[in-house]
């Protein structure tokens, strides 16, 4: 899961763990609590971070320091490092949220923020080989597909956490379910 850091500037950067964060020496946060805990109640900063941020509507002050804190992190969490690495920086992260639109513009002036979330979204890697995925994946694409227990066994899961995962997949893969003549319930790829 992604964390970012915040520095005393407003500069907030995404990095690929909280590992790689903490190596920053800013502050690191990953939940809009844990950004309301680092800000606090200064309603002044809360501002102008908002007001940094790129394609937002500028505000004069917020209802609370808890909305602000909501509303910035979900601004945040729509950012994605660039696709290119040439604006990595030494310790391998990439900046994402330079608070000033010339900054983010240097950086990568070309791409918005769907753009980039889309990039990001087409260089994502196939399954990776010997996972859960592909290897529900293999199982379904059988002639006659499998059972739920047959996934429960070779998953080593619930059934509540099979049909959950089969669920997710459905949006990116024809996954078909039924019922055997004996009643065994029955999933396979189409």
């Amino acid at each position: 899961m992604s964390a970012f850091t915040i520095d005393a500037d407003n500069n907030i950067t995404v990095h690929p763990n909280k590992k790689t964060a903490r190596r920053t020496g800013a502050g690191v946060f990953d939940t809009a609590e844990n950004f309301a805990e680092l800000i606090g109640a200064d309603n002044k900063r809360l501002v102008e971070v908002w007001n940094s941020l790129t394609g937002v509507t500028p505000v004069k002050k917020f209802t609370s320091a808890a909305v602000a804190a909501r509303r910035i992190f979900a601004e945040v969490q729509k950012l994605t490092a660039p696709v290119s690495s040439t604006t990595a920086e030494p310790d391998g992260t990439a900046p994402v949220a330079m608070r000033s639109p010339e900054l983010a513009a240097a950086a990568n002036p070309t791409a918005s923020k769907k753009a980039t979330a889309k990039a990001a979204k087409r260089t994502k890697p196939e399954t990776k080989a010997g996972s859960k995925k592909e290897l529900l994946l293999g199982l379904i694409s059988r002639k006659n597909g499998a059972s739920l227990e047959e996934l429960m066994v070779a998953l080593k899961w619930q059934k509540h956490s099979v049909r959950g995962f089969i669920a997710t997949l459905g949006k990116t893969v024809s996954i078909e379910s039924f019922r055997t003549e004996q009643g065994v319930r029955t999933y396979k790829s189409s």
